[in-house]
């Protein structure tokens, strides 16, 4: 399976365009993708981006809401409605729109911030903050599943489920 793995930061060239890194072009040329998917993500300053895997995804989620439901036009006009296809050019570089920077408060560099089935632009600065908040609530996260592990007995030897 290909995802998209690790972070990058790239500048933005005179024109405004910003390089794909190798390894995130690589996936979405696996994935058949003629372009890039971008939307802003829901939760954070960033933009959420990729394929076919990430339409995949967000078809998912539409197809277990309610057809014409307040959820599924709710969902469907952020992740859908919001969205473009930037086209991708012969040496890996895209054109953020002027709307897509606003979003993500871009200036002239970029983090391209893989996370699996997609990967994430964001303003630089912005990715370190985020960053060394995941890091936090990953430790915290992981004492409380460790926590909640030495509550559960371990099994006696012998039983059977």
């Amino acid at each position: 399976m290909d995802l998209y793995l690790s972070h990058f930061t790239n500048r933005l060239d005179a024109k405004g365009r910003v390089s794909i890194p190798a390894a995130f072009r690589t996936v979405l040329a696996r994935d058949g993708f003629e372009g890039l998917y971008v939307h802003p993500s829901l939760d954070m300053a960033a933009l959420d981006c990729g394929g076919n895997a990430l339409l995949g995804e967000i078809q998912g989620l539409l197809s277990v809401l309610e057809p014409y439901s307040v959820e599924r036009e709710m969902f469907s006009t952020a992740l859908l409605g919001t969205s473009e296809i930037l086209k991708v050019d012969s040496e890996g570089r895209v054109v953020l729109s002027e709307g897509l920077k606003v979003y993500a408060g871009i200036g002239s560099e970029v983090t391209l911030v893989g996370q699996g089935q997609k990967f994430q632009i964001w303003e630089p600065e912005r990715f370190r903050a985020h960053l060394d908040e995941a890091k936090l609530r990953v430790r915290d996260l992981r004492k409380d599943l460790g926590a909640r592990r030495a509550v559960i007995p371990p099994r006696a030897q012998g039983a059977r489920e």
